[in-house]
């Protein structure tokens, strides 16, 4: 059975989620390098099915873009280029990454390894991904 894939996009890192085959639960998979994003999931999408990509689409407070949005805005073109097939989904995703800190807070994590910006980014992908299962 095919998953959902959701990403964190950000200029240097990018985190990645998946679903299990039962699309139940969001799991953390991977964070990359922004610039080995596509070669990842061209390798990835080759061994495992994907029927969909949900991507973070951030926002202020009161709603309008961020200057972050245009780069998603970005990534989501070229998403689409290199897998026309693929829909791609784009999710609110304001809070993701203090919902992240908290969620490393709460479950013990030492403040060293919550300094691991890559992990923040994996976890906001998971929850990113945990939000979008839960509307749909």
């Amino acid at each position: 059975m095919p998953r959902i894939m959701a990403i964190d996009y950000g200029k240097k890192r990018t985190g990645i989620a998946v679903t299990d085959p039962l699309k139940l639960i969001a799991s953390s998979l991977t964070t990359v390098g922004t610039h080995e994003l596509i070669p990842f999931l061209k390798k990835y999408f080759a061994s495992e099915e994907v029927e969909q990509i949900v991507i973070g689409e951030p926002k202020n407070l009161d709603g309008n873009a961020t200057d972050a949005t245009a780069l998603v805005n970005e990534c989501v073109r070229i998403l689409k280029k290199n897998f026309p097939d693929l829909p791609v989904v784009k999710i609110d995703e304001r809070f993701t990454s203090k919902i992240a800190f908290q969620s490393m807070i709460d479950s013990g994590l030492k403040k060293k390894d919550r300094q691991n910006k890559a992990l923040v980014d994996e976890i906001s992908a998971t929850i990113i991904l945990q939000e979008y299962l839960q509307r749909i």
